[in-house]
């Protein structure tokens, strides 16, 4: 064989490798679906005054949406409890 023949072929193989790997990794990521954020989470990203519960003012996306819903006790603030116990946001479907 000559060299060039040599040369194509471990590229060939190269790129083979490269492709195979990359679908596997996507494929893998699916299986791998996202957790909701705990409370302690939470508190930490969005209690802005920093008193250890969540307020009207300071949740935003789905539990902005869904405060009143999610508040059961409504005293204007979300608990560990009531968020536990919140109901599940439904999900969008995806655009192609």
């Amino acid at each position: 064989m000559n060299s060039n023949t040599i040369k194509t072929a471990l590229v060939i193989f190269g790129i083979t490798i490269l492709i195979s790997n990359s679908s596997f990794g996507q494929s893998k990521n699916k299986d791998n679906k996202q957790k909701p954020p705990t409370f302690s989470e939470l508190l930490e990203q969005m209690d802005s005054n920093e008193d250890g519960k969540l307020s009207l003012e300071e949740v935003k996306g789905p539990l902005k949406e869904d405060f009143s819903k999610i508040d059961k006790d409504e005293d204007g603030f979300i608990s560990e409890k009531e968020l536990k116990e919140a109901p599940k946001p439904e999900r969008k479907e995806r655009q192609n």
